[in-house]
């Protein structure tokens, strides 16, 4: 039989590699996060080929309508991404007749979006409830469905802990895409998010529920043994439901969606794929540990007893 759960410190190791860097990123340029949280306008044009003003001629066109904090980038077709403060429809207007003016062209509004300061912190705030009421649900829900067996509040944490793991790898993704790629937090980022909370309490929940069988059908094998026979069992489920369907559709998306929803692939194909290796390496492991009880030996105080 395959042997996972002996090398469980190097998986934790391993995800620590994936978590830290864009964590990292994130502490040090702050959440990148978008008008849906912060309120605020973006607003997407098209110019001319060759007639597109300089960045400086657009910020001080801004400036002159009374916007100091405009931002801009170029897409990869030559379009215009400015992020500013809230505008109006009339100064959206001033704005995109000056640029005019200034580029000696008409420009193509591809996208403006605007938000209220008020509604993208109703939004952030929604958001973060949202987060904490899923985490609080998988607890009850766990510890309920768990209740027979001995010590099941233990498998409502080891799936709270694996859910943090997936969150903190969504996050780490977001920052690495934010410092390389221009990437920002938005409405589908949460959407994103949301579903990978689901689907990690699904595949935590399949693991747990065959190592209850087992418990019950196995009471006189080592607990250890015990999880790693349960975590066999459901890999070929794992692979078939997750990667075999779910991942290559979300691959094809990131690959050929447009960038339009890229970010949006690519955050929810880690997600999805942390939600499956956070459930066979992470949360069943973490029960083992809990079981043993091996934190006493990790500082040699259970070796020298």
């Amino acid at each position: 039989m395959i042997d996972i759960l002996s090398k469980r410190y190097y998986y934790f190791l391993f995800s620590l590699l994936v978590i830290i860097p864009g964590l990292a990123f994130l502490a040090i340029d702050g959440l990148p996060l978008s008008i849906d949280f912060t309120g605020g306008s973006l607003l997407e044009v098209q110019f001319e080929a060759g007639k597109s003003p300089a960045t400086e001629e657009i910020i001080a066109v801004y400036e002159d309508a009374g916007i100091d904090d405009a931002q801009v980038t170029t897409t990869e077709t030559g379009a215009l991404i400015i992020r500013s403060s809230f505008l109006t429809n009339e100064i959206r207007d001033q704005i995109l007749t000056a640029m005019n003016e200034t580029a000696g062209s008409e420009a193509n509004v591809i996208q403006f979006d605007s938000v209220g300061p008020s509604i993208g912190a109703q939004v952030a705030s929604r958001a973060a409830l949202a987060v904490g009421v899923a985490a609080l649900g998988v607890i009850i829900y766990i510890t309920l469905a768990f209740r027979k067996v001995q010590n099941a509040f233990r498998y409502g944490i080891c799936a709270i802990i694996a859910m943090v793991h997936d969150v903190a790898v969504v996050f780490s993704i977001a920052g690495i895409g934010a410092r390389y790629f221009d990437w920002q937090m938005d409405a589908l980022f949460l959407t994103a998010l949301l579903t990978v909370i689901g689907f990690s309490v699904q595949d935590k929940v399949v693991v747990f529920d065959r190592i209850r069988e087992n418990t019950n059908l196995l009471r006189k094998l080592e607990y250890e043994k015990l999880v790693n026979h349960s975590i066999v069992q459901t890999l070929q489920r794992s692979i078939n439901t997750q990667l075999m369907t779910v991942e290559f559709l979300l691959l094809a998306l990131a690959l050929f969606g447009g960038i339009t929803l890229q970010e949006f692939a690519v955050i929810l194909l880690v997600g999805l794929l942390s939600g499956t290796y956070s459930s066979i390496f992470v949360a069943a492991p973490i029960l083992v540990l809990w079981e043993n009880q091996e934190w006493q030996t990790w500082f040699g105080r259970g070796a020298n007893a």
